[in-house]
């Protein structure tokens, strides 16, 4: 058998079956971030998704906290994890090692609040670097466009 009917079989035979190809870097950490993002954001799981998804060393470029997941922890899981906090992910997007969740975060319920774009970047399966950019939402806008 020719190597190009080896190989073209072998995809049949995969089709035929049901097996897939192994997932991309960018699947594989597109799975890593959403679990990370319904933790963190949807069950306010703080302590959970950085335990399981960030890297014990992990490198934070938001000047208000030190570097490494405790830290993390210790500065974030008060704010994220309030009953009053409302945090609604609106687009999660990922390209190979790097992440970014853009999402529409509120200290509380009467609270415009602010769009957040947090960026990270992954490896081995862990977040390993973050940063954010953050914009409150102002009372008027001077177009009709909305910030999500």
């Amino acid at each position: 058998m020719a190597r190009g009917a080896r190989v073209r079989a072998g995809g049949a035979v995969r089709a035929l079956l049901g097996a897939r190809p192994p997932l991309t870097e960018t699947e594989r950490n597109r799975a890593v971030i959403t679990d990370f993002a319904r933790l963190f954001y949807t069950e306010k799981q703080v302590r959970t998704a950085f335990e399981r998804y960030v890297a014990a060393d992990y490198i934070q470029h938001n000047p208000g906290i030190a570097d490494g997941r405790a830290a993390a922890i210790a500065a974030l899981e008060p704010k994220f994890s309030s009953p009053s906090a409302r945090f609604a992910v609106k687009r999660i997007l990922v390209d190979g090692e790097y992440a970014m969740i853009h999402l529409h975060a509120r200290p509380d319920e009467q609270s415009r609040g602010g769009a957040v774009a947090d960026i990270y970047r992954l490896h081995g399966g862990k977040v390993v670097e973050h940063w954010d950019v953050l914009q409150p939402i102002p009372a008027e806008s001077k177009n009709p466009h909305p910030m999500f």
